[in-house]
């Protein structure tokens, strides 16, 4: 480790003498001549150095000093590139600085038109939010949505959608449950006419009734019968038949119907935390009319 971390000092001291001999007025004219390429070169050698080393930060700030070589020279792939490699350092030890240049990455690749790979650094910067604390949901959702709407430019069906999911979900978890039963409705209805994907219809119908029936019951019985009349092979699922006994309990304000019928459906299948937390924003809404009845 220190050998690597001596090895990365003495090859960003190189790479600067190197750029010494280049400055004034005729470096400045001769822009991108061998002498700064191998600045460049060596300053990317010296962050893997770094990273060898684990000294993130050094890493970070010497894939920076390439990429500012680089950008000067007007090669604009490679700069972005360096962003990424810079904020791939930085993420171990700076998400703010990651985000930072994950961003400035993803400027150029939008400027070249790579659409596709500006959409992969949005997901990288979503879920780099994510990870941190649930208060940059809302960010997380932010870079999801962005990713999607260039993959839908790029007509990369499969990945908008992946991104899509994430949106509804965590507009859902957010309490956002008529954006996330219009985001999911979106997704199955996009995935109907596609064979490939028409396995995930049934999935994506079951949680926009599950959204629509958090903000009422009636929306969600609407909701259900369009799905079924959309897609027919809806209503043969173990889903349409739970979400039926779901709004029956509702309208008849049975707490216990209600719970019996998650428990049926749990006996195959468990529900995780998620859609716990759905089913128990329904059920809530039993025991408070019942409350409001008394």
């Amino acid at each position: 480790m220190v050998d690597a971390e001596r090895k990365g000092q003495a090859l960003v001291s190189e790479a600067d003498k190197k750029l010494r001999t280049v400055s004034g007025v005729f470096g400045s004219l001769f822009r991108g001549n061998d002498k700064t390429d191998e600045a460049a070169e060596l300053y990317c050698k010296a962050a893997n150095s770094f990273k060898v080393a684990k000294n993130w930060n050094s890493a970070g700030n010497a894939f920076l000093r390439a990429a500012a070589l680089e950008s000067k020279s007007g090669e604009r792939h490679i700069t972005a590139s360096h962003y990424v490699d810079a904020a791939n350092c930085f993420r171990k030890v700076k998400t703010d600085d990651a985000v930072k240049y994950y961003l400035k990455a993803i400027d150029i690749y939008v400027d070249m038109g790579r659409f596709n790979m500006a959409a992969r650094h949005h997901i990288t910067v979503a879920e780099l939010y994510e990870s941190i604390d649930k208060t940059n949901v809302s960010k997380a959702i932010d870079h999801y949505q962005q990713a999607a709407d260039y993959y839908q430019g790029e007509e990369s069906k499969s990945s908008a959608n992946k991104c899509l999911q994430k949106v509804a979900y965590y507009s859902a978890q957010q309490m956002q449950y008529t954006r996330a039963a219009e985001l999911y409705e979106n997704l199955g209805t996009s995935c109907m006419n596609t064979s490939i994907l028409r396995y995930s219809v049934k999935d994506h119908f079951f949680h926009a009734t599950l959204c629509h029936m958090c903000t009422g019951v009636h929306d969600g019985a609407r909701a259900l019968d369009k799905y079924a009349n959309m897609f027919p092979a809806f209503d043969s699922s173990r889903e349409y038949v739970l979400l039926k006994k779901l709004i029956g309990a509702c309208e008849e304000q049975s707490v216990e119907s209600f719970t019996e019928a998650v428990r049926e459906f749990e006996s195959i299948t468990r529900f995780d935390v998620w859609h716990n937390t759905l089913l128990k924003t329904i059920k809530d809404s039993i025991e408070d009319l019942e409350y409001n009845l008394r």
